[in-house]
């Protein structure tokens, strides 16, 4: 029996163990998930210390860690020096965002899609590679010598994007997300930590579950990482390195300053750190910006993908890859893909190399703005971060309702948005938000569709 009596002592958390279970720690793990997915245990919810749980069901403090730590691993849990340990705000979101189906008659504001302006050009394209007499060629296996002049085209596209990378760092992968996840792959074993932002892309979430990797939230200023904030995880979370979005942040929008994006080199070459620099959206920005891979070049893993710049489809990205990542990210990449399509490395070559490229992304930038213009005819009266090229907005709900209970009760009118929680990252409190795609519906007067349903919603609940 435990020696100390906890019949009226306050606990978070009292689980019932059948100790002939074993292993215990597992059973304990169990009994966990299942009360977080019942809802016993809310998100948010401080558990007991790991020495009190122990005495409270007379069992070894080894076989608690090992059960929390199986529960970390999971994503269920959120651990941080000084602070304990919690359930995880995201430990029930859904992480994937495109659904297998999606209800009949709902408009799409929720995943970022570009508009389809890109789609004739690229099909011409396409239509005149298939009429070639080597046109065999694209439908076999990328070979490494094959590929030096596509190369040269990742190279420039990236240069519009605001980094120099040379040629000779380049690597191909089967979209950004595939990127991240052999990056992690490679520079990382299970249990190992990354910084992000708190709210972050969930395809990093989802890539970091599967390789059992912790990601470490790290507190933002104004809308942007904090240097400071980073520099205090490197000291005392045991991270190794941080994922980050500087242009038109996915989900909040933002765009990091230069400033700021010199700091956080600056911390990332003190504590070598490893940075994975996503310029998913870096195209749709008028004017460029130096990626934060110009101030730390032998830090950063820039990723620069076509899908949410030119078409969804388009499932390439370009990975400049500092020499001494060059080899285990490379590794990583053919074990998960053995070659990228070379119909599709093609495709995007020619279209970039023939300057095509900057036409597409002109008249997506152009489509956004239309977009954008009403949207803010429509939300006016309300907090809207984002700016007039991007494809998403960042909406800050009134009153107290949460972004969960808003994207429900849109869906219901017809709507589908993505909230705070599908995005928010361990025990980082989701802010009260939804991500608005503006892109995603099927023309401008489906967005305005859209939009009247989603401000009479906000307009009762001011």
């Amino acid at each position: 029996m435990p020696i100390n009596s906890f019949e009226n002592y306050p606990m978070s958390w009292k689980p019932s163990i059948d100790k002939t279970n074993k292993p215990i720690y597992r059973a304990i793990a169990k009994q966990l998930q299942q009360d977080i997915i019942n809802g016993v245990l809310l998100p948010g919810t401080k558990l007991p210390p790991q020495r009190e749980l122990a005495d409270f069901l007379d069992l070894n403090l080894s076989t608690i860690s090992k059960a929390f730590k199986m529960c970390e691993l999971k994503g269920l849990l959120s651990a941080s020096v000084g602070s304990g340990t919690f359930v995880s705000y995201d430990a029930l979101s859904n992480a994937y965002l495109l659904e297998d189906t999606k209800p009949m008659h709902v408009i799409e504001m929720g995943a970022t899609l570009p508009d389809k302006a890109s789609y004739e050009p690229l099909l011409l394209q396409l239509k005149s590679m298939l009429q070639e007499t080597d046109y065999e060629n694209w439908f076999g296996y990328g070979r490494a010598g094959d590929n030096n002049w596509q190369k040269d085209a990742a190279v420039k596209l990236i240069r519009s994007c605001g980094f120099k990378a040379s040629a000779e760092s380049i690597l191909f992968a089967n979209g950004g997300q595939n990127a991240i996840a052999a990056t992690l792959a490679s520079l990382c074993k299970p249990g190992d930590r990354i910084g992000s932002d708190p709210h972050t892309y969930p395809g990093l979430k989802t890539a970091a579950a599967m390789l059992s990797i912790q990601i470490v939230p790290i507190k933002s200023e104004n809308g942007q990482m904090s240097p400071t904030a980073f520099e205090y995880v490197c000291k005392n979370e045991n991270i190794k390195g941080i994922y980050l979005i500087p242009d038109y942040h996915n989900p909040t929008a933002s765009i990091m300053t230069v400033e700021n994006r010199k700091r956080i080199a600056a911390v990332a070459k003190t504590y070598n750190q490893f940075i994975i620099e996503d310029s998913a959206y870096s195209l749709l920005n008028e004017q460029s910006l130096p990626a934060v891979a110009s101030f730390a070049p032998e830090q950063t893993i820039y990723i620069a993908s076509l899908s949410k710049a030119i078409a969804p489809g388009l499932r390439l990205a370009y990975v400049a890859v500092p020499n001494r990542f060059k080899e285990p990210i490379s590794k990583a990449l053919y074990n998960l893909n053995v070659s990228v399509s070379p119909l599709f490395t093609e495709l995007a070559a020619r279209t970039i190399v023939s300057n095509q490229y900057e036409v597409l992304i002109k008249n997506h930038r152009e489509q956004a703005k239309r977009r954008n213009e009403i949207v803010k005819r429509f939300l006016a009266d309300f907090t809207c971060y984002g700016i007039e090229t991007g494809i998403f907005r960042w909406l800050l709900l009134p009153g107290n309702i949460t972004g969960a209970e808003f994207e429900a009760l849109a869906a219901r009118r017809g709507v589908q948005v993505y909230a705070a929680e599908r995005f928010v990252v361990g025990n980082s409190s989701p802010e009260r938000a939804v991500r608005i795609a503006v892109s995603a519906p099927e023309n401008l007067e489906q967005l305005e569709e859209g939009l009247t349903i989603l401000k009479n919603l906000l307009d009762e609940l001011m």
